[in-house]
């Protein structure tokens, strides 16, 4: 079976899955996740990972990618496409490629990428109020 991702607007193989190495993700964490675990073919606390998510674009100064709606209908076709009942999402937004200077890009460009979910529980949880990298 064919693993898939989300990466700039298009699903893609995950083998194929690829962001740019000017990424400010990338080069200076510039960037926000959430993990949401997966029962039985739900999202758990779906409400609490979307307002925190929210809450989290805002500190960080970040526009979100898309709205709730579509961004929860892109988990969703990851979910049907990777065959998850039980297991993990893990979406990562970053403020985009960028050349590599300390200040934020002007305008933020907000890349949205997410892996296929998981089978297994990744407890990476250093900051329940926020997601950043380190």
């Amino acid at each position: 079976m064919s693993r898939w991702a989300y990466v700039n607007g298009a699903y893609v193989p995950l083998s194929q899955a690829a962001i740019s190495i000017q990424d400010r993700g990338f080069q200076f964490a510039d960037s926000i996740y959430e993990v949401w675990a997966v029962r039985a073919g739900r999202l758990c606390d779906r409400e609490g990972h979307l307002a925190r998510l929210w809450r989290s674009l805002s500190e960080l100064r970040m526009s979100a990618p898309m709205g709730e709606g579509p961004l929860l209908a892109v988990i969703r076709e990851l979910m049907r496409r990777n065959r998850v009942r039980d297991g993990i999402v893990y979406l990562q937004v970053s403020r985009g490629a960028a050349r590599a200077i300390m200040a934020f890009p002007r305008p933020a460009r907000n890349p949205l990428s997410s892996s296929p979910p998981r089978t297994s529980i990744a407890l990476r949880w250093m900051r329940a109020r926020r997601r950043a990298l380190p």
